[in-house]
């Protein structure tokens, strides 16, 4: 198959293109970054330099592929994230109907499920509703919980202030997915034949905020580390302290929000995968500590 991978070599990317080129798939990979034009090339890929935002880079990008992989780079600085996202979706479903693509995965978000309160998150809603809307095309809302990376995050809070906090934690329970599970899914969608529009979880292992806390406390040599739970004004206080700019404190509280009061994860929970992925936390924090 020709398989097009959006994303540049980024953390799913990455593994998604060599696992394709291992099953003897032609790959071409798009990355806006010319600098990353050799080490795609070393993996045995096609690099295609340009931007997302240009539908008829894309188009051209695209074109004689059997199948597209296709994900919106996270952009904080973007005011709008909306917009941001529905500026890019707008361009996929440009190019896949001027190039005649017949299958697409697309990476997307649990919690993508709904129109408001979920932040960060309402972006991959918008590119749902965007891409939906294509006719004769097989595709595959590809729907990742929480990256196990996202834990990097609070590396600092634990150096400076000996804890962990957000306006979700304590007993709530995370779904969280590891980058190679998720590359390992997209391989197994882009490959598969399909019809209509689907959406796909994928998940890792599964812990409450506390455990999360008390197995990387005992990584790195914390082992009374604990996870507090603040109020949602608590911690935009936290966070407009820590000079984040204005949409993206908001955005964050709202998303920390739906993951505390589980509306996140409310779709995930009427249709769970079958299969889980392989990596699970205590195999996560060894990588975590290792970089402490």
């Amino acid at each position: 198959m020709k398989i097009v991978v959006t994303g540049s070599l980024g953390n799913i990317s990455k593994p998604l293109t060599k696992e394709l080129i291992q099953q003897g798939h032609q790959v071409t990979v798009i990355s806006s970054n010319t600098d990353r034009q050799q080490e795609i090339e070393t993996l045995g890929a096609v690099a295609a330099i340009g931007s997302l935002e240009d539908a008829g880079f894309l188009s051209t990008a695209f074109a004689g592929a059997d199948a597209v992989y296709a994900m919106v780079p996270p952009n904080f600085a973007a005011e709008d994230q909306i917009a941001y996202y529905s500026r890019i979706a707008d361009s996929y479903a440009t190019a896949i109907r001027n190039a005649g693509v017949k299958r697409v995965v697309h990476l997307s978000s649990y919690g993508a499920h709904r129109s408001q309160g979920t932040g960060f998150i309402l972006g991959s809603h918008h590119s749902e509703q965007i891409l939906s809307q294509l006719s004769d095309v097989a595709i595959t809302f590809l729907r990742p919980t929480f990256f196990f990376y996202n834990l990097y995050g609070f590396v600092d809070m634990i150096k400076h202030q000996g804890f962990m906090g957000s306006n979700y934690g304590g007993e709530d329970k995370l779904l969280m997915v590891y980058p190679t599970d998720i590359a390992h899914a997209a391989a197994e969608e882009l490959t598969s034949i399909g019809g209509g529009v689907n959406v796909r979880y994928v998940v890792s292992d599964e812990r409450g905020c506390n455990e999360v806390a008390r197995v990387l406390g005992a990584a790195i040599g914390k082992p009374d580390l604990q996870w507090q739970l603040f109020t949602k004004e608590q911690a935009k206080a936290g966070m407009e302290r820590a000079g984040l700019p204005p949409h993206v404190v908001d955005n964050l509280a709202d998303l920390n929000e739906s993951t505390h009061n589980g509306a996140l994860r409310e779709d995930f929970d009427k249709h769970p995968p079958a299969v889980w992925g392989k990596v699970k936390l205590e195999d996560f924090v060894k990588e975590l500590a290792a970089a402490f």
